[in-house]
């Protein structure tokens, strides 16, 4: 079951990255396509291809992340701290997206019509909510992995000071 769970992240990892690299090829052919008609719709050109790219990097990160975690690696993660760590790389790559996309939009939507702002303000309070989250998470665990961790380096020192039933014979 771990193999087909395995192959299964695989592929949907190396999609993920396929879609990413589409992403990046349609950004740049928005920036041509932009370049092409004006010099005024070069700036719009411009803007499209950054939110395009910024989400092909955010897709490409969360594949990344898939294979890092679940098909390299192929067993949990044995300490605290390690899902910490990962967790943040992972979340904080998709706050950096979300503040990016945010700032294209503001760029693109101010131009065209200031009351059209909602949403992408409304992206920019998400990427900070994100981050607010983030930073509880790693307020909280960080007493909760102490004790854990303090508790399983003892556990793996009392069987390793306890001699199996097969020494004893």
């Amino acid at each position: 079951m771990e193999l087909v769970s395995r192959v299964a992240f695989g592929l949907a990892s190396l999609l993920l990255m396929l879609l990413a690299g589409a992403l990046s090829a349609y950004g740049i052919y928005e920036l041509v396509m932009g370049a092409r008609a004006s010099f005024g719709e070069a700036g719009d050109g411009l803007l499209r291809a950054i939110g395009y790219l910024v989400i092909a990097i955010a897709v490409f990160d969360v594949s990344k992340y898939l294979v890092e975690e679940e098909v390299l690696r192929g067993r949990e993660m044995r300490a605290a701290s390690e899902a910490r760590r990962s967790l943040t790389k992972f979340m904080s790559t998709i706050a950096i997206a979300v503040f990016l996309e945010g700032l294209v939009t503001v760029f693109r939507v101010s131009k065209q019509s200031v009351s059209d702002m909602v949403y992408p303000t409304l992206l920019l309070v998400a990427g900070i909510l994100i981050v607010l989250g983030l930073g509880l998470y790693q307020k909280l665990s960080a007493s909760v992995e102490k004790d854990v961790e303090h508790r399983d380096r003892r556990e793996d020192k009392d069987a390793a000071a306890t001699p199996d039933s097969e020494t004893r014979r």
